[in-house]
């Protein structure tokens, strides 16, 4: 059996300096276009999750509701900048087998590239742009089996590729 990650970074986000905190920050008009792209993507390659664990910041969450997966998200202030450890933390305790996780950098690229076992042939890859999308896959039965650097680069996207911007 296998698991499956969709590791997923926030679409773009806005830079409003009357936005209270940059926990409140929102999409801007790119990330609003670049969220349902990856979703689309995702379907068209049979990527869907069957559990979506997300970041509980506005832009995650308005990422996760705009790419309109159909799977109940459960969002979190772990994932709120948080470092691969932490990342890694809160997969293990994911209970379906393809999961995606959303969240932000610069925790979201180290984790991606402490996950797999080689990276994608992607030149996007080292800097993780906003919506870049990893899927990735492990031989394992369930999450609490997860090491490092176990897993298989599947696919790999930034949503500037899928819109041809």
């Amino acid at each position: 059996m296998t698991c499956t990650l969709i590791l997923t970074r926030h679409a773009k986000s806005a830079w409003d300096a009357n936005v209270p905190s940059d926990h409140a920050r929102s999409l801007n008009k790119r990330g609003r276009r670049s969220a349902p792209a990856i979703a689309a993507w995702l379907r068209d390659n049979g990527y869907l999750p069957d559990q979506v664990i997300s970041s509980s910041a506005q832009r995650t969450r308005e990422t996760c509701e705009l790419m309109e997966l159909g799977v109940p998200a459960q969002f979190t202030e772990r994932l709120y900048h948080a470092n691969s450890e932490m990342m890694f933390k809160v997969l293990i305790e994911a209970e379906q087998p393809r999961v995606m996780l959303i969240g932000h950098n610069p925790g979201i690229a180290a984790f991606a590239h402490s996950i797999v076992s080689s990276p994608p042939d992607h030149s996007r890859f080292d800097d993780y742009p906003t919506g870049a999308t990893l899927v990735a896959e492990f031989d394992i039965s369930s999450w609490r089996d997860l090491a490092w650097s176990s897993g298989k680069p599947v696919d790999f996207a930034v949503p500037r590729e899928l819109l041809g911007e």
